[in-house]
């Protein structure tokens, strides 16, 4: 599928943008967009575009651009969002609950098909109350269980700090290919299960660096 063997993460998270910019572009009926249009639109520069691009091939025509649609069909090929990827949440707090009613994860063929806390029963009813009940919620020590018996490849950790890397522990053990953790507390694991720690606050001390530089 790519051209390299090691491709930027920069370059993997543009991707996103730029299927998110041609999603807009498609949504006002234009056809063909050029590098320059998706630049402005996703905030970079033309040649940063076209050197994306050339990772995995050869995909506008030059002096015509891309067509959006067969550019939307490749990028999603690449990210391996053209398929579904089935989804388990732990930790069904305030994160975690308006995790769960998300509409946009189906635009990308993300689905939530588990909930797990340690409380489930106060849980259900505290959602139950504000947003109904959209995906089934679980004892946290059905886990292994259910990942196994609906196909769960992602887990997100939406828990206390205190026990994201418990948490972390027993998606591992539950053979859970990806994990998301948005609790404050890294996490590890082993080289096989690809870990993503995303903080909020790392992001809003980049943003304030450059707000003060």
């Amino acid at each position: 599928m790519a051209k390299y063997a090691k491709i930027p993460e920069a370059t993997v998270r543009r991707l996103s943008s730029y299927l998110k910019c041609l999603e807009e572009l498609e949504s006002k009926d234009e056809k063909v967009a050029s590098s320059s249009i998706l630049a402005t639109i996703c905030n970079v520069n033309p040649a940063q575009v076209r050197k994306d691009f050339a990772y995995f091939g050869e995909f506008g025509i030059r002096g015509m651009g891309y067509n959006i649609k067969e550019l939307k069909e490749h990028i999603k090929k690449i990210l391996g969002i053209d398929r579904e990827w089935r989804i388990a949440v732990v930790g069904i707090g305030n994160l975690g609950s308006a995790l769960l009613v998300y509409k946009d994860f189906l635009k990308q063929n993300y689905r939530i098909v588990a909930a797990f806390d340690i409380d489930p029963v106060k849980v259900i009813g505290n959602i139950s109350e504000r947003v109904g009940r959209p995906v089934e919620i679980l004892h946290v020590n059905r886990l292994k269980e259910v990942v196994e018996a609906r196909n769960i490849e992602i887990g997100i950790i939406t828990v206390p700090p205190t026990e994201a890397q418990k948490v972390a522990n027993q998606l591992v053990e539950a053979n859970i290919k990806g994990i998301l953790n948005l609790s404050p507390a890294p996490v590890s694991a082993p080289e096989h299960v690809k870990v993503r720690n995303l903080f909020f606050t790392s992001a809003l001390d980049n943003l304030v660096y450059y707000l003060t530089n």
